[in-house]
């Protein structure tokens, strides 16, 4: 039996410059790979695929970290413009937030276990 070792969101997106600056500035991502239409980030050894749009539906993923509110206080300030729910506690045990990456119809959840 394999053994997978992590999955790859793969993001349609209708400006990928725009779309790879959000992943870069606010969350750290690093850019691994940019040509013609398509990029690859990663952080942590997680990766984001970015490619571009035609006509696209909702997606969304989730991004389980280990300090949800130290990352709030490290981006709020490089959210303007960009919808966002803040932190809040959910009845499952997790604290999240949510938001929409820029240029997409994709749903960003990041969470972190209530301590």
């Amino acid at each position: 039996m394999y053994k997978a070792t992590r999955i790859s969101p793969m993001i349609p997106s209708f400006n990928i410059k725009e779309t790879l600056a959000f992943f870069s500035d606010v969350l750290s991502f690093n850019t691994v790979m940019n040509v013609n239409s398509y990029a690859i980030l990663e952080k942590d050894n997680l990766t984001i695929h970015i490619l571009p749009a035609g006509d696209i539906g909702e997606m969304e993923f989730y991004l389980e970290i280990d300090d949800i509110d130290g990352l709030w206080e490290t981006i709020k300030d490089k959210l303007t413009g960009i919808k966002v729910r803040e932190p809040f506690d959910r009845e499952y045990g997790m604290r999240e937030m949510h938001i929409i990456i820029p240029q997409t119809k994709t749903l960003l959840f990041i969470g972190s276990p209530i301590a």
